[in-house]
């Protein structure tokens, strides 16, 4: 049986494949998605929200949802041998509406996204495993197993693989999995923890014997994860007495670790596939790239990927783009994996420096005298938050200001509607680019039908918008996703002619 060349077959029902398939199926876009696992599981390692995200999951309409839902903290502070190092403060974020992160388990992540998946009309179709692609014919062609033993042969228009480290549509597709040296097993656990710390922080404990993270769930309710010997397949789950040791350890004061709500160990390996694109065959999320957990980075990264993926593939089905700009994705993504992958393998690094006393006191040192430099804030802030995600040239560590440069985000919430820079906080078209004539009245001529157009000035903007597009009259080109494309100034014709016929 056939079905529409453009439907997408979105493989593995993470946050990464709902996040995607809720973006394709508000564009009209028809969605399959499919899970191999039978029902969702109710544990889970991802448990943080970084500010970029929040901003992103505007696009689909859930971040109010979420918020209601998690846990707010203002930054996160850091000990070495139970003695303070510094301390990093998302509340001095200046240009974005949400100076915070979120703590919230993936699970309860995943059920917002699944609740915004139905009220789109979508649903997930479990125990569906992928079990074969053949991508030899232009379109994908697949066989998809079904709980009942029955095997499903079928076309689709696009094959997206969200389905996590051991992702059957990359090993499919033969696409390569390498990556970074780093093979550190960490065991995690969610426990009550009886604390004097403020619980609107993360903190991060290190110490000679290795590493503890520390991160506020709500109500008592804390995530705890520490570095480990590696353990044998079939190990025991990690219990209350090993945390309760590692807390004894490393924190500063008494700390006592109540009942465990779940615990186990993983071990992670560092990996970067090959390439994100196969065709019409794409990868997203850990399917694409596995990096430390260190930082809270990984899911994120992937929800990026998403993010991305999403008003790229929606342009592409419905006529707006070429495909091309596929290969966009592929080279935006890998690069930030890329960047993601080195400052996460540092992080790791650091966390488990060693014995050695000279190598512990340098360490120490050096990070004392970044956070009393400030920095640590400047460079370890927009960093963690993701809002420093570039998609331009190469960008220095810390970022100076001035008028941002095309590939740089813009202080703007995508979507979920139309355009609308007068707003509290900036909004851009969801599922077009929005042409913004900055300090002048006339748009120029040439823009396609349809495109979002907005005239304005200093004074109708937020301030970070006004810093961000500068102080000359230009012609401005944001993505869907609040990346700028590109500016050319009004008053050079040819300049805005060339930036025009991107479009």
């Amino acid at each position: 049986m056939g079905v529409k060349d453009d439907t997408v077959l979105v493989v593995g029902a993470g946050p990464v494949g709902l996040v995607l398939a809720c973006d394709l199926l508000q564009q009209g876009i028809p969605v399959r998605l499919v899970d191999a696992e039978r029902q969702a599981t109710p544990h889970s390692r991802a448990n943080v929200l970084w500010p970029r995200n929040l901003e992103l999951l505007h696009r689909i309409g859930v971040t109010d949802d979420l918020l209601a839902r998690g846990h707010r903290i203002r930054g996160t502070r850091y000990f070495s041998q139970r003695r303070p190092l510094g301390e990093v403060s998302l509340r001095r974020l200046g240009d974005t509406p949400y100076p915070f992160a979120l703590m919230i388990s993936q699970g309860t992540t995943e059920a917002v996204l699944r609740d915004r998946l139905a009220a789109l009309g979508g649903r997930i179709d479990r125990g569906v495993r992928l079990v074969d692609v053949d991508p030899s014919g232009g379109l994908p062609r697949v066989k998809l197993e079904h709980p009942d033993g029955t095997v499903e042969e079928r076309t689709f228009g696009w094959l997206v693989g969200a389905d996590g480290a051991h992702s059957a549509v990359r090993k499919q597709l033969g696409i390569g999995y390498s990556g970074e040296p780093v093979d550190v097993t960490f065991a995690i656990a969610d426990a009550d923890v009886r604390t004097d710390l403020p619980d609107d922080l993360s903190y991060y404990f290190y110490s000679d014997r290795g590493g503890l993270a520390l991160g506020p769930l709500g109500g008592g309710l804390f995530r705890l994860a520490t570095t480990v010997p590696h353990q044998p397949e079939d190990a025991a789950a990690p219990g209350r007495d090993l945390f309760q040791s590692v807390v004894d350890e490393r924190m500063p004061g008494v700390n006592v670790v109540g009942d465990l709500a779940w615990s186990a160990t993983f071990r992670v390996r560092c990996r970067i596939a090959e390439t994100f694109r196969a065709g019409r065959c794409l990868l997203a999320g850990d399917a694409a790239h596995i990096v430390s957990p260190a930082g809270g980075q990984g899911m994120n990264t992937g929800i990026q990927d998403a993010v991305n993926l999403g008003w790229r593939l929606g342009a592409v089905v419905r006529g707006r783009s070429s495909e091309d700009a596929l290969d966009a994705y592929e080279q935006e993504r890998r690069a930030a994996a890329h960047r993601v992958a080195a400052t996460t393998a540092v992080q790791t690094r650091f966390a488990i420096a060693g014995r050695s006393r000279f190598r512990l006191a340098a360490r120490d040192t050096v990070a004392r005298l970044a956070h009393r430099t400030g920095v640590l804030q400047r460079y370890l802030a927009p960093q963690l938050s993701q809002l420093d995600v570039s998609y331009g040239d190469p960008r220095p560590l810390v970022r100076r200001g001035g008028p941002v440069r095309p590939g740089e985000r813009l202080p703007v919430l995508p979507g979920p509607g139309p355009a609308a820079l007068d707003a509290s906080w900036p909004l851009v078209a969801r599922d077009d680019y929005t042409v913004v004539v900055w300090r002048g009245d006339t748009a120029p001529p040439g823009l396609p039908d349809g495109t979002p157009v907005v005239r304005t000035g200093p004074g109708a903007v937020t301030r970070q918008l006004a810093e961000a597009l500068g102080p000359q009259p230009v012609l401005a080109v944001i993505r869907p996703d609040g990346h700028l494309l590109g500016s050319a100034p009004l008053d050079d014709a040819a300049a805005v002619a060339r930036l025009v016929a991107v479009l």
